[in-house]
């Protein structure tokens, strides 16, 4: 895949690698800090988590993929 074909550079800022990280760790991180709740945490971090996975692993994966097909 080539430099000009990374699927980040056809997404907005609010949905780069960074700000992606950035929103679920704070996320998870203000629900400790507010609630100091281990239960209540994990009930917010595990979709966070498989959504960020979703989006930083198997997303770009799928499109280079599905780029490589054509």
């Amino acid at each position: 895949m080539t430099q000009s074909e990374r699927v980040w550079d056809h997404k907005p800022w609010w949905c780069q690698p960074w700000s992606i990280l950035l929103t679920g760790f704070g996320a998870i991180a203000t629900s400790w800090l507010l609630f100091r709740l281990i239960w209540l945490t994990a009930l917010v971090a595990i979709p966070l988590l498989l959504w960020m996975g979703f989006f930083l692993v198997i997303y770009p994966q799928a499109v280079k993929q599905a780029q490589a097909d054509e």
